[in-house]
């Protein structure tokens, strides 16, 4: 085995795998090491089940809960915008070729108690029982205005500055009541806090557009779900990076990263030097190098019905805003099933998330765990979220951020984006996409 590599990646998380693709796809010369027997990191799809009821030092799994192999359970659950960036990565990196995809069948939002469609286009608004009569035209005008808006063209603009204007001055302009703003900025935005009400309205303008452009792909939602799991990226990555000429070591300890005068030289691992000029790594490879910005609940449960008021549907996503539990966070749950190969039959996958404001973590995802009863089993974690100390341009080490509460993955799309941008020092771009098209079961 050659010991010298441009880039050294440690861990084969889900950004990690695409960071290392895109790298190989660039022509460098990339080895990947993982100290666990897995592909995934903190985002893998584990697999048989058995092996979850172990992580978690629990005895089972009964024999009520089918095949242990049948089943394909993420640590971390998220979805895809249909015309997300995620996405974008996908095909451009032409990872689409491993993968199947489902629509999510549905998207929701938490008020006064019960769950509501999301509404993100005319029709879905004047059945939506989330708004008065004035309340549907008001937001209406907004939906039209953001879907026509095109940042080139002023005469789009109708006296908006996109740069100046604060989001909640052209709430205000279109006279949107509180409970119109709530759903628009936490369920079909999917901002996670309310600093953005004071921030310039472009950015949401875009958010919206995003939200109903994937949703008028797809119709049921604007989401998308990979067959067999989050797991499956990582492992559609890994079949790219061995087709450029990567190398994979699974299972091996890493021993020491190895600097020169403040700069990565190598990473020593197993006794044996692999010298790098460049290394991208998940915090839990260098905890000297990250700090604690808060922590992350999770709760993973198996169910054996549809969640209530979802009209029976196999899988989606509810959004309870922060609001509506006078907290500062969100809390988000994703639903997927035996539809999605990642459970034995009849049986539901639902993961419930935010971020810890307590010292009692678990309690506060009580609101989301009412909506799923009665719940067969329940998986807590709790996890601290890391981000890196510095933005590794003089040390060439290069640290992933922790994944966030948030149940798509618009956020980590930006980590990945700006950890592209600081390793190459250009823009990630997908201009000359060579694979326009993607499999999707829309069953």
């Amino acid at each position: 085995m050659e010991q010298e590599y441009d880039i050294i990646v440690l861990g084969t998380g889900l950004k990690e795998c695409i960071l290392s693709g895109l790298m190989t796809l660039s022509g460098k010369k990339v080895l990947h090491i993982d100290k666990n027997p897995y592909y995934g990191g903190e985002s893998a799809s584990i697999s048989p089940l058995e092996e979850l009821y172990k992580k978690f030092k629990t005895p089972g799994p009964p024999k009520s809960m089918g095949r242990g192999k049948e089943w394909n359970v993420d640590l971390i659950s998220k979805f895809f915008l249909s015309t997300g960036q995620m996405v974008k990565i996908l095909l451009h990196t032409e990872v689409t070729r491993y993968l199947d995809f489902k629509v999510v069948e549905g998207s929701y939002v938490y008020k006064g108690g019960k769950v509501h469609k999301v509404p993100a286009s005319e029709k879905d608004a004047d059945a939506s029982d989330l708004m008065g009569m004035f309340d549907k035209r008001r937001f209406k005008k907004l939906l039209l205005f953001a879907l026509n808006f095109d940042i080139r063209n002023p005469r789009t603009h109708h006296d908006v500055d996109p740069h100046k204007t604060t989001t909640r001055e052209l709430f205000h302009r279109y006279d949107l009541g509180l409970d119109v703003i709530e759903f628009i900025g936490h369920a079909i935005a999917l901002h996670n806090s309310e600093s953005y009400l004071d921030r310039p309205c472009v950015e949401t303008i875009s958010r919206i557009r995003l939200y109903s452009d994937s949703l008028s792909c797809r119709n049921t939602s604007p989401y998308l779900y990979p067959l067999y799991g989050l797991g499956e990226i990582p492992q559609g990555f890994a079949r790219l990076n061995a087709e450029y000429g990567g190398t994979f070591l699974l299972n091996r300890a890493v021993d020491e990263i190895v600097m020169d005068s403040g700069k990565v030289k190598a990473v020593k691992s197993e006794g044996k030097l692999f010298h790098c000029k460049q290394l991208i790594c998940d915090p839990s490879y260098v905890p000297n190098r990250v700090r604690k910005v808060g922590r992350v609940v999770r709760a993973i449960c198996f169910l054996n019905h549809p969640v209530k008021h979802t009209h029976d549907v196999s899988s989606c996503q509810i959004i309870i805003p922060q609001t509506q539990l006078n907290r500062k966070s969100d809390i988000y749950i994703s639903v997927v099933s035996f539809a999605h190969n990642v459970a034995s039959d009849g049986m539901y996958i639902a993961t419930v998330s935010t971020t810890a404001e307590t010292t009692n973590p678990e309690k506060e995802l009580q609101p989301g765990l009412e909506l799923l009863e009665p719940i067969v089993h329940k998986f807590v974690s709790v996890s601290n979220l890391l981000v890196p100390n510095e933005d590794g341009k003089k040390s060439q080490i290069f640290v992933s951020r922790s994944y966030d509460a948030t149940n798509h993955f618009e956020t980590e799309c930006e980590d990945i984006k700006d950890m592209y941008q600081r390793l190459t020092g250009t823009e990630l771009s997908f201009a000359g996409s060579r694979h326009q098209s993607h499999n999707s079961d829309d069953d």
